[in-house]
């Protein structure tokens, strides 16, 4: 399924923005749990926890209780992206899994598609990743879909007044109105990267400076700081130094507080905690 790499490489970056990457947004709400899965970000657009469980249960049988969850996270992840033409890169492992998730974490640290570039660039600080970082792992929107609710009000309502954002192309934003009306459609997907969606490669930042960035998110790298701007023209240009840039990026953000040594514990199913 043309989605899947893009589906499973945002789980990684939805569980380390959130206590690290621990493997806190795999488990599913019980009496003590309330479930990541049930934040903002997640809600109706996390998808594809199914794979990770069908992959833990092949290793639970091969070695039992060696691979955590959040490992699986990192490799399914990097596995993604080599699968659909991207970079690979040594994931460096022995994370552990948390034995508890953070709804408000999960809802607060992951940056909404409608922040500001400032508002974004902090929560990627917070989790110790720097502009570059940024940029480079916004690239990973050159695979997988967005939906309406994510970008419209893009086509109508920028910033309050009733017009859409002057940033957007405007025959690339005429066609995004067509499957995107003002009221309903919510779930109709639409390709981040619309020249090579399941393809990863550079035309993602090649669309920004041609202002069509879907979300805008996407768009801000290229409107609202210089820096990122010389950046994406960079990454536009040279498709090694992105690849090579991401790859980096990835590990730095696989490393964000992982749970080592007798923190945590290694699910024998990711969904829930073990039973001590």
């Amino acid at each position: 399924e043309a989605r899947m790499a893009a589906s499973l490489l945002r789980l990684h970056f939805h569980d380390c923005f959130v206590k690290g990457c621990d493997a806190s947004l795999l488990l599913d709400s019980t009496g003590s749990i309330v479930s990541e899965k049930m934040s903002n970000p997640n809600r109706n657009s996390a998808r594809r926890f199914e794979v990770l469980d069908e992959i833990k249960s092949a290793l639970e049988k091969e070695c039992p209780h060696t691979v955590s969850c959040a490992d699986i996270l990192a490799l399914a992840a990097r596995d993604s992206t080599v699968l659909t033409g991207g970079p690979s890169w040594e994931v460096p492992l022995g994370r552990r899994d948390s034995r508890e998730a953070s709804l408000s974490g999960s809802n607060n640290n992951i940056p909404p598609p409608n922040n500001t570039f400032q508002t974004i660039l902090s929560k990627f600080k917070l989790q110790g990743l720097d502009i570059v970082d940024l940029v480079a792992l916004s690239g990973s929107h050159t695979i997988g879909s967005s939906r309406c609710t994510s970008f419209r009000q893009r086509l109508y309502n920028q910033t309050g007044n009733g017009k859409p954002d002057f940033t957007l192309d405007q025959s690339y934003a005429a066609q995004l109105r067509g499957r995107c009306p003002r009221s309903g459609g919510d779930h109709n997907l639409f390709f981040l990267d619309f020249v090579s969606p399941v393809h990863f490669d550079n035309s993602y930042f090649k669309n920004l400076l041609a202002y069509k960035g879907l979300l805008n998110s996407d768009q801000i790298l290229v409107t609202q700081n210089q820096a990122s701007m010389e950046l994406v023209k960079k990454y536009a240009e040279n498709n090694e130094l992105f690849f090579e840039q991401f790859a980096k990026s990835m590990v730095k953000m696989g490393n964000v507080s992982p749970l080592t040594g007798s923190r945590g514990e290694i699910r024998k199913n990711c969904r829930k905690i073990n039973s001590h």
